[in-house]
């Protein structure tokens, strides 16, 4: 497990987890969209510029990572319409299909095995659950069947960062009524995940990548949570 420092478990009152990479299996989804657009667009080759406004909408808000632009939720469609010959409203339709209604039949299939008894676990120790997502994540936890007390993307109105500015993390302890320090922040991309905890003098934890049938990650801190309760336990 990468950290940023020893972590007293008896001391945390709230994890914010990362939704994409960190909740559930990136890899194994984008394996299943890669299929279902393959085979969508196989036999309707006038609309592959569609697979082009999704990857350069991807490789935009990569490229912007930090950003402070001002009405996030907007400017990002603006980015991606600038590479080429794209409408916004064309690139909304092929972007909130693919990417945010689509995917979500296939979550519950790719949630990394642990994760939901995890979620019972902090419930049952009264810690708080915070989600921050690059995304909205929303639908997202719906399909994996979790819930959690706040739910916040960089486009939210009040953020309108992205990754690593640590504005979201920031928004969350305020609205939770929580010191950064009492929280753990979980994702699974150090130069995003991890900067933005650091900036938000936050600590955090990111998920070891292994294949799917050997993810262990969720089982271990379940584990060293249930022990901490018992006695001082550390990451």
């Amino acid at each position: 497990m990468q950290s940023n420092s020893t972590i007293d478990l008896n001391k945390i009152t709230t994890i914010i987890f990362d939704v994409d990479g960190t909740l559930y299996d990136q890899s194994r989804l984008r394996k299943k969209m890669a299929v279902a657009l393959l085979r969508y667009y196989a036999i309707r080759p006038w609309k592959l510029k569609d697979v082009l406004i999704l990857h350069h909408f991807r490789a935009e808000r990569e490229k912007m990572a930090g950003a402070t632009c001002g009405n996030l939720e907007m400017v990002q469609y603006d980015w991606c319409a600038a590479k080429g010959n794209f409408s916004l409203d064309r690139i909304r339709q092929v972007v909130n299909h693919w990417m945010f209604q689509f995917p979500t039949k296939y979550l519950a299939a790719c949630t990394y095995p642990g994760v939901k008894s995890f979620f019972k676990v902090l419930r049952e120790n009264n810690i708080r659950i915070g989600i921050y997502s690059d995304y909205e994540a929303v639908e997202k936890l719906n399909a994996m069947d979790l819930a959690a007390d706040l739910v916040i993307s960089s486009t939210h109105k009040d953020v309108d960062r992205l990754k690593p500015n640590p504005e979201g993390l920031l928004y969350i302890t305020q609205k939770l009524d929580v010191k950064p320090e009492e929280c753990l922040f979980i994702g699974d991309r150090e130069e995003l995940d991890g900067e933005c905890a650091k900036s938000a003098g936050m600590p955090y934890l990111i998920v070891d990548k292994k294949p799917f049938n050997e993810f262990d990650f969720y089982h271990v801190l379940t584990n060293k949570l249930q022990s901490s309760k018992a006695k001082p336990e550390f990451v």
